[in-house]
């Protein structure tokens, strides 16, 4: 799955482009290397993702396609 299609569906980031753009900023690692829009994921890679002052780092659990709203944590879990 694409990085920016699982930010979108883990409603870690609210819409896709809004992801896209987070990506080619550089505003989003991928165990600890720069990420692109494209690049793929899956389950146990580390996202690091820079939100100004706030920096939140989680380890993908699952990929999922079509996802709920209550089922959609169930696809990370926060660290530190």
């Amino acid at each position: 799955m694409r990085i920016d299609k699982f930010l979108k569906n883990s409603r870690i980031i609210k819409r896709r482009t809004l992801a896209k753009e987070a990506c080619e900023k550089g505003k989003v690692l991928l165990n600890n290397k720069e990420a692109k829009p494209g690049t793929e994921v899956s389950a146990g890679d580390i996202l690091q993702i820079n939100f100004g002052a706030k920096e939140l780092k989680i380890e993908i659990l699952e990929l999922l396609e079509h996802v709920t709203k209550e089922d959609a944590c169930k696809m990370y879990k926060i660290l530190e």
